[in-house]
């Protein structure tokens, strides 16, 4: 019986005219669970892929060995069409399916009852995984629920899932079909302190039941069950060690910064807004409920001019409802005492008239965001607040939007379209979006998901240094208290959809 239970050699990796990965030579052996690290863009994501059978190698070898895992039912076969059922991968993205049988989600469905409907229930999505037979292993949906913490969640409809939850619940389908091996591609993005902290022992329960891990991740958070790591670099592996003989000290990402404030301040007054409010946000006990479910109890917030906050809580704590209230999306700010930029909710003002004045990012809004368009398109619909750019490019607009991508350090993707970009590449290109047409608002919710170290800290210098040039507002979601910028001064923080 063969020890390999994966092997790539000397293969190279192509999609569309880039070459991903080149020269390229990984084994996994059994009993082995590998951590993925890198900076941003080295192949971690395209390696995860490609050893799922997504993308094809041009030269070299892949030869799966997994007949021995496997119950005598399933034959000793080579090929990729029933390994790949072998193999489950956890992505950044979820690709939910709905009672109609396609993906026509947007984002602001969630907050239209009749128009959620239409989406599959967390049981419904997890009775219709279908698992290979396995003599020595069996993911139960009880077993499955109860290690992820789904039993409550149950009967909550998939478009309705917080970042978070959608994050263990793709998890939890990943190992109901009963995998030999298991990639995930940062799963711990999205998920507040305690699941993290919990996630060191479900990845252990997992690995202790027979199932081989391979994971991208960062160099700060490899759980303990790893025994193996690789560090890749503009797509070669440059590194392969045992975790016990790895020195993360040796791994230091260049982490020296320059911002540049003449730029960034002539950036801030392209298209300065001359409006002046006293009010931002003001909330008088909120309420918000559906069916038996209170999402926000009795919330109240007051946001002046100039304030940046910190809006904290663990997943499902009613963070992204309640700023779904500000940003236009939700239709139960009608029923409630809202003010939102010195104007009552429900007396004349549109959707639109908010919108131009909020810069907005949020893990769903990148879930949901069209990625047909270049980068450069999307940051410039950020004028228009339209998802997407539906006219034709202005040419002075489109050179805005280039100085931003240069702010952020992404200019190289300019002509590229987003799908074709790294994820956090993507994320930086909605965030120049956000700042394109300097709001009085910027909502940031969990904007460094997918960031290497210098790109949280280029970002977060840019924030800082954009709050000392300019009075603009600022209401900071993360899970991460080093992300928060240090300009950041007030914090509400809420649990089970209570300020606490």
């Amino acid at each position: 019986m063969s020890d390999i239970l994966f092997s790539i050699n000397d293969a190279t990796v192509r999609y569309l005219n880039n070459t991903l990965l080149k020269n390229l030579t990984f084994t996994i052996n059994n009993g082995q669970n590998w951590a993925l690290i890198g900076q941003s863009g080295s192949g971690k994501s395209a390696l995860l892929q490609t050893i799922a059978g997504r993308f094809n190698i041009t030269g070299g070898s892949l030869t799966y060995n997994f007949g021995q895992n496997i119950n005598n039912s399933i034959s000793d076969n080579k090929s990729i069409g029933i390994n790949n059922k072998l193999i489950a991968l956890v992505e950044p993205k979820h690709h939910f399916r709905n009672l109609s049988n396609t993906s026509d989600f947007y984002y602001q469905q969630r907050y239209n009852s009749s128009d959620s409907e239409d989406a599959l229930t967390v049981d419904n999505y997890l009775s219709e995984i279908k698992a290979i037979p396995r003599t020595d292993i069996s993911w139960t949906l009880t077993k499955t629920l109860d290690l992820l913490n789904l039993n409550q969640l149950r009967n909550k409809q998939l478009i309705k899932l917080s970042n978070g939850e959608t994050k263990r619940l793709m998890l939890a389908a990943a190992l109901l079909k009963n995998p030999v091996l298991l990639l995930l591609d940062n799963p711990l993005t999205g998920l507040d302190v305690k699941t993290r902290q919990e996630f060191n022992g479900i990845i252990a329960q997992i690995t202790a039941s027979g199932i081989s891990i391979i994971m991208a991740t960062s160099v700060h958070e490899i759980p303990d069950a790893i025994t193996n790591i690789a560090v890749l670099d503009k797509g070669n592996i440059i590194e392969q060690s045992t975790k016990a003989s790895f020195n993360p000290s040796l791994f230091k990402q260049d982490i020296t910064d320059h911002i540049d404030n003449a730029e960034l301040s002539a950036l801030l007054n392209t298209n300065k807004s001359p409006a002046i409010y006293n009010q931002i946000v003001k909330m008088n006990n909120v309420h918000i409920q559906y069916g038996e479910k209170v999402i926000l109890d009795n919330v109240n917030w007051d946001v002046k001019p100039g304030d940046r906050w910190a809006l904290l809580g663990p997943n499902g704590a009613g963070k992204s409802t309640l700023l779904s209230l500000i940003n236009g999306d939700n239709p139960q700010a009608y029923a409630n005492d809202i003010v939102l930029f010195d104007k009552k909710r429900g007396t004349g003002e549109s959707i639109w008239d908010i919108k131009k004045k909020i810069g907005f990012v949020s893990p769903e809004l990148h879930q949901y965001f069209p990625t047909d368009n270049s980068c450069l398109q999307v940051i410039e619909s950020g004028y228009y607040d339209t998802l997407g750019l539906f006219r034709p490019s202005n040419a002075d607009r489109a050179a805005i939007a280039l100085r931003w991508m240069k702010t952020f350090e992404i200019d190289q993707y300019s002509r590229t379209l987003l799908k074709n970009v790294p994820a956090s590449a993507q994320r930086l290109c909605l965030l120049a979006r956000a700042l394109i047409k300097n709001p009085s608002l910027l909502i940031f919710d969990e904007p460094c998901q997918g960031m290497d170290d210098h790109q949280q800290l280029h970002f977060k210098n840019v924030i800082d240094t954009l709050c000392k040039l300019s009075n603009v507002t600022l209401i900071y979601v993360t899970h991460y208290q080093h992300e928060i910028p240090d300009s950041v001064d007030k914090v509400l923080q809420l649990d089970k959809g209570k300020v606490v």
